[in-house]
């Protein structure tokens, strides 16, 4: 053999062990081609190009892909290195589209990320700005020094480059950079936004919201809206905010969402490409797993994993885990979680077990909506990856939409924020032992602990008014660490009635528990509630539902409290 041979042999032996390493953290094209291994999603580009609007506003949940594949465009419109970057895209989909490949390297690009602007406060998040601009400025030196741009705006960009420029003329920054984009090369750039909500949803969390809107509402329509120096631009985030608040008069953009899709394979996997990987690393026997744990997203009737959690699965050994943590979901959680009614409880109670919800969601996320409209939370809920629309129903001119969370790693980070709410101090450990007193029939322990566990948490949340939904939701949050061993329901029918909350195992042999709820109007009158509750689970037979279970042994409690008191019968 040549020694040539040799060595192209040696090579693609190093590629291919090469691109068994998972990219986490890499969300470089060029980077994760040379180094990781690739999901070839290249097929977006001719997708997006046969059809591509002026403005284009792609909305993912977090970790689905956007940058690295807002990058992934970059490299390949991008007219500064054209060549060296056309290796890149060797054997890939658009590859083999001559037609696609002739508009290569044919355009000056404008990238930039906003995912890494985040304060916590106005003042902060100018400095954030400055410094961000300036960042964008320093890479842009061939502007900065173009003879074939205009002085102005040369001064301009250089005031931005080194912090001099005033903060208020920093919101035409984007328009200017355009114009002198076009100016220098001669043709018109492409901008390439990716995560251009970040800012404005840290203002929705850190309380400055109005101030972060009015700034990037400018900063954005006056490079977007009917801008002459501007070929096409791409946006993404997660979240579609308001036309009213920040797209005002933008009549030229195309939107592509997880309710309204037009590229629904472009981000996160599909079922053949996780088993195509799977097959790849030596993993075929773990797809049911995989599928349970990340599958379960529906994107326009398309089956989609959760690709930042696949490749953690298979770079940590292939150990199921919550590798998907979503800081803009769990703000929304918590602005959920603030409602303590039945109903609210209940539909969170329905989605930890496996069941589904009904919303009207809509698009265009007015964040101020958010703590007051359902319609809002859900929307944001389904928009930041916590749930999946698997159903439509139209209701006249609006879409009725059945949600569910999509996979148990969902499930289990849902169940992770009930806990956090309630939990306020304890320890998983002590959480642990209340639940092994409940399963152990100790009630005289559960007393106690629910009684210290409740001197802990009430002072956070409004028991004074004695709703017994507060302490329904107290209970939801002990218990949804038992997810997915046991089903926890709630005010359902069983016996001759409908008991409060019941502890349901999935395989028979196992513990079950029953409760039945009562408050007291006074601290006299906890005993006798607790006697009262008993009574009333053993006269409609609410344990009838454990016997059908086959649970053994069977706890039946009947639970009393008055504000941070409890009191606890059993039979």
């Amino acid at each position: 053999m040549r020694d040539c041979d040799i060595l192209e042999r040696k090579r693609k032996r190093q590629v291919q062990k090469m691109n068994t390493v998972m990219p986490i953290g890499a969300d470089d094209f060029k980077e994760v081609r040379e180094g990781y291994y690739f999901v070839d999603k290249t097929s977006f580009i001719t997708d997006f190009f046969a059809g591509h609007s002026k403005v284009t506003l792609i909305t993912r949940p977090r970790r689905f892909g956007k940058t690295l594949t807002m990058s992934m465009l970059r490299y390949f419109f991008d007219i500064e290195g054209a060549e060296e970057h056309r290796k890149l895209f060797d054997g890939l989909a658009v590859s083999h589209d001559a037609a696609m490949m002739a508009e290569m390297g044919t355009r000056p690009v404008l990238f930039l990320t906003l995912r890494g602007w985040k304060a916590l406060n106005w003042t902060s998040m100018q400095s954030r700005i400055v410094s961000g601009l300036q960042q964008v400025a320093q890479e842009q030196k061939c502007l900065r020094e173009s003879d074939r741009v205009d002085a102005e705006d040369r001064a301009f960009l250089q005031a931005v480059y080194r912090s001099k420029a005033p903060f208020e003329e920093l919101k035409n920054t984007l328009v200017v950079l355009l114009r002198m984009m076009e100016a220098h090369y001669g043709r018109k750039p492409v901008l390439l936004l990716d995560e251009y909500d970040v800012p404005i949803q840290t203002g929705w969390e850190r309380d400055f919201y109005d101030e972060a809107i009015d700034f990037f509402r400018t900063f954005l329509t006056t490079a977007l809206k009917t801008n002459p120096s501007l070929d096409f631009a791409v946006l993404t985030g997660v979240l579609r905010i308001s036309k009213e608040s920040i797209f005002s008069d933008l009549n030229n953009l195309s939107i592509d969402s997880v309710l309204q899709m037009k590229y629904p394979t472009a981000f996160g996997f599909t079922s053949e490409e996780v088993q195509k990987m799977a097959s790849n690393l030596g993993h075929t026997d773990k797809m049911p797993e995989i599928r349970t744990w990340y599958d379960g997203y529906r994107f326009d009737g398309h089956e989609i994993y959760n690709p930042w959690s696949v490749i953690n699965y298979f770079a940590y050994g292939c150990e199921p885990a919550t590798y998907w943590v979503n800081t803009s979901g769990n703000a929304v959680i918590a602005e959920l979680m603030k409602s303590t009614d039945r109903e609210h409880f209940e539909r969170l109670e329905t989605l930890q077990q496996g069941g589904t919800v009904q919303s009207y969601l809509r698009e265009g996320v007015i964040y101020s909506d958010i703590g007051r409209d359902e319609d809002a939370l859900y929307t944001m809920l389904c928009t930041t990856g916590y749930l999946t629309a698997v159903r439509t129903r139209r209701v006249g001119v609006r879409k009725e939409y059945t949600l569910r969370l999509p996979n148990m790693e969902m499930q289990t980070l849902l169940g992770d924020e009930i806990v956090k709410r309630y939990q306020k101090g304890y320890s998983m450990s002590m959480l642990m032992r209340l639940l092994d007193w409940m399963f152990g029939g100790d009630a005289e322990r559960l007393e106690d602990g629910l009684g210290s566990y409740l001197e802990r948490v009430a002072s956070t949340f409004d028991t004074a008014k004695g709703k017994e939904a507060f302490y329904h939701g107290f209970i939801l949050g002990l218990t949804a660490v038992l997810v997915p061993d046991y089903e926890v329901r709630s005010n359902r029918e069983s016996g001759y009635g409908r008991y409060d909350v019941a502890i349901l195992p999935k395989e028979k042999g196992r513990p079950g528990v029953v409760m039945e709820l009562k408050i007291a109007e006074r601290e006299e009158e906890l005993a006798a509630k607790a006697e009262e509750a008993l009574a009333q689970i053993e006269m409609h037979d609410y344990a009838d539902e454990l016997k059908a279970r086959e649970a053994e042994p069977m706890w039946c409690f009947g639970m009393a409290f008055y504000g941070k008191l409890a009191c606890v019968r059993m039979a």
